[in-house]
């Protein structure tokens, strides 16, 4: 039996918070065996396990139900009952003497203790296929560095806490380097795109030397269905369909276009499937030439969009002849607009998506002046013969945020509560895809001590210690370690899609549906 306290995480998720991690990995392993249709991931991390649902298929309460009782009935076992894995390392890491001394131990001797340890991958987050890794040989706790280097390359293995890891590709970090690894930590392309998945076995094996490990993170692109090419990007632009579900687990985020409502749009007036491919374009600036006869809608941010120069309307479907430029001038209002072509697009396709995530740097990579883009053959129904719904520019002066429950909102004053939905809160200059942080009064904790890593979903109201929250986006981490206070609605999460820095956010409580 494994004691969980529920906690909620907004409308579609919720975690279970264990005692140990030793309980972590018996409840996760139980949960896994019996999950039922509908929940979407199950993302193990420190101390819990996050639970995220679809409720079109199982209701929130009746998940919660099932994972007690999977808690009740669930097993302690030996840890690392799954396969093993062998992973060879050159211990020549930037930090190896610097770490055997901190711990009393001579190179050599830290060496042998990695080596001679029986790891187990007991959860992966922060990046694609970053496992963090235990064994009940290794009593040791290493803290991390007291400036994380903005650059850790692809390969490098790791250690902090009481934590070993690789990282799969290169990026910024503050574990301490103790060798590298060339073996494929994550590969998109494999039937299992994670070499370490949680429950695995690994063992370390000392090797003189090897090469570097490479990132992969895409399909190399085959051919291309003659559709269109880019002539400016603009701010950034990205291929973007409905995103990734239920690879959570591996560290992936389901990424997709932030404003999902408004790429729904451009596809149905064009007559796609509404998961079909299409451009997100930021901010605007965005030039395009058709390489053939083609169809276009544009939806979400507000804008001039001209054809040959020639303005056109958005949320219509407008034909589009070969060789003339289609240009989305920068928005006046809102922060995105997405551009569909009839049949969708074509691109790279990584767990069963052609999303970019700008963070992980899966799927295709951002679209530069030059990218031809192919066209589909999705098309599902003709095109409408009229709007079937009213649109107008996005309102982004001042937005009302519906938020539900959070889980760690008893890690904050009662005070912090009434501030977070009395106060008016602005987006900051810093707000991407990954998320947007807001500007505004500090959010004071009762708790100040650090958070083990949990589950992450998009939404969510992170607070680091400076007391001013973050709203992750779609392509925010799996697994995070600030307190989370409250969590956005999904409904509301397209409007904050087109929040550009200066917009102003109110805060309201969402109404409870039980």
């Amino acid at each position: 039996m494994v004691s969980v306290r529920v906690r909620p995480v907004g409308e579609r998720a919720f975690l279970l918070e264990t005692a140990t991690l030793d309980d972590v990995l018996a409840l996760h392993a139980g949960l896994e065996v019996s999950r039922p249709d509908g929940v979407i991931d199950l993302v193990p991390a420190a101390r819990t396990v996050l639970v995220r649902v679809d409720p079109r298929a199982i209701p929130l309460s009746a998940a919660r139900t099932w994972a007690e009782r999977t808690a009740a009935a669930a097993e302690h076992h030996a840890a690392g009952n799954g396969s093993t894995v062998e992973v060879e390392v050159a211990y020549d890491g930037d930090d190896l003497a610097d770490t055997a001394a901190l711990l009393g131990l001579t190179a050599d001797e830290l060496v042998r203790r990695h080596t001679d340890a029986a790891w187990t991958v007991a959860f992966t987050g922060f990046a694609p296929g970053f496992g963090y890794l235990v064994s009940d040989d290794w009593p040791y706790d290493v803290p991390r560095l007291a400036t994380p280097r903005t650059r850790v390359p692809a390969g490098a293995v790791g250690l902090a806490a009481g934590f070993a890891g690789a990282y799969p590709r290169e990026t910024p970090g503050g574990w301490r380097l103790i060798g590298r690894t060339a073996a494929p930590l994550f590969d998109p392309d494999a039937a299992s795109p994670a070499l370490l998945a949680p429950g695995m076995r690994v063992q370390f094996r000392a090797v003189p030397d090897i090469p570097l490990a490479a990132s992969r993170t895409a399909s190399p692109p085959g051919s291309v269905t003659r559709g269109l090419v880019v002539t400016e990007p603009g701010l950034l632009a990205t291929l973007q369909d409905a995103g990734r579900s239920g690879a959570a687990s591996m560290g992936v985020a389901g990424s997709g276009a932030l404003d999902r409502a408004a790429l729904r749009t451009a596809h149905r007036l064009l007559g796609n499937p509404e998961d079909a491919t299409g451009i997100e374009i930021t901010m605007g600036g965005f030039r395009a030439v058709a390489r053939r006869d083609l169809w276009f809608a544009v939806t979400g941010a507000w804008g001039p969009v001209r054809l040959d120069g020639r303005e056109v309307d958005p949320y219509e479907a407008h034909e589009w002849p070969s060789g003339a430029e289609l240009h989305v001038d920068w928005f006046a209002h809102g922060a995105r607009a997405y551009l569909a072509v009839r049949g969708g697009l074509e691109g790279p396709t990584v767990l069963g998506s052609r999303s970019t995530d700008v963070m992980a740097g899966l799927g295709p990579e951002p679209l530069r002046a030059g990218t031809e883009v192919g066209v589909a053959d999705a098309a599902s129904a003709p095109i409408p013969p009229s709007l079937f719904a009213p649109w107008g520019a996005p309102h982004d002066d001042e937005l009302e945020i519906e938020l539900a429950p959070g889980p760690r909102e008893d890690w904050f004053t009662p005070e912090a509560l009434t501030t977070l939905y009395e106060s008016v809160w602005t987006v900051s200059n810093h707000a991407d895809r990954v998320g947007a942080r807001l500007d505004g009064p500090e959010l004071v904790r009762v708790r100040t001590g650090e958070l083990p890593s949990e589950g992450m979903v998009a939404g969510a109201l992170q607070v680091p210690p400076s007391g001013r929250p973050t709203i992750l986006l779609a392509d925010g981490p799996v697994t995070g370690g600030y307190p989370v206070i409250a969590v956005v609605t999904d409904a509301s999460l397209d409007l904050v899609a087109q929040a550009r820095p200066g917009t102003r956010i109110r805060f309201r409580h969402a109404r409870r549906t039980g």
